[in-house]
């Protein structure tokens, strides 16, 4: 993400790198702050309710200590949100040479996320198998089949995730010396499929979970449509980005939606888990 501009336009005012029309200022500079914003506010209000619940039932012994996996994996998604975060600001104030120090970060930052995230899936897929198969009431195995064909479903949007994410992110890194403009908003874009995951435990928002994965692709386009709406307004266009994010993002949930619940899925995710 940078604030070069291209020479000044015939009006006297800086251009942007991108369109070549004038820029509009404040909002150009601070709407992907914004975004950050949102994406943090958002992965807070659905996990820190949701987590606090969860650790008093562990304390009560109803259900298993979290895994150290677990704990990484919020670690890490904190710590790629935050630098989401400073990165956005940085280049408002138009601190880009911070900006690409900083940036080297996320070489680090997102590919642990990534490997963290697929070992999770196993880790907690794992757990519930065998609390359902040891020796339980059968009211309480009743209750872990049930998780579990939920997680086999939920599986198909971690498996989304952690293969877009790094996709999209390595679409935006390597436009960082060519394309400012595609650049910062695949950044943002990235790792908005992610964010389904946290909506969908704001218990004031409306899911369609575990029934249908509607939501989890509902969300990710809501929580960027600020963007995106800023970027026609100001653009008079769409902007190339969102076609390259929807190109990847739509057909995976189509396929998503065509697989959530069938006999053939929840038979490969049984044997993707080796069990």
């Amino acid at each position: 993400m940078t604030t070069e501009t291209l020479p000044r336009a015939q009006s006297g005012q800086p251009t942007d790198q991108l369109s070549g029309t004038p820029r509009a200022g404040v909002i150009d500079r601070w709407i992907y702050v914004a975004m950050a914003v949102l994406f943090v506010v958002g992965v807070l209000a659905g996990f820190v309710p949701d987590s606090i619940g969860k650790m008093a039932a562990v304390e009560a012994g109803q259900r298993p200590p979290f895994p150290m996996i677990l704990h990484a994996h919020a670690v890490l998604m904190g710590a790629f949100l935050v630098l989401l975060l400073a990165q956005t600001v940085l280049v408002a104030l138009g601190r880009t040479a911070q900006h690409r120090k900083l940036g080297l970060a996320s070489l680090v930052v997102a590919p642990a996320l990534v490997v963290v995230g697929f070992l999770l899936v196993p880790t907690m897929y794992h757990q519930l198998w065998d609390g359902a198969h040891g020796p339980v009431p059968p009211p309480v195995k009743a209750e872990l089949m049930k998780l579990i064909s939920n997680s086999e479903n939920i599986m198909l949007l971690q498996f989304e995730v952690g293969l877009l994410f790094p996709l999209m992110l390595t679409i935006g890194l390597l436009a960082r010396h060519t394309d400012a403009g595609l650049h910062k908003r695949m950044m943002i874009l990235s790792i908005a499929p992610a964010l389904a995951a946290a909506f969908d435990r704001i218990t004031w928002l409306p899911t369609s979970l575990p029934e249908s994965p509607t939501t989890a692709f509902a969300w990710p386009l809501a929580a960027v449509l600020p963007m995106f709406l800023w970027d026609v307004i100001r653009n008079r266009r769409v902007h190339r980005a969102y076609g390259i994010w929807l190109a990847i993002f739509l057909p995976v949930a189509v396929i998503i939606h065509l697989l959530w619940d069938t006999s053939w899925w929840h038979q490969t995710a049984q044997s993707l888990m080796g069990v």
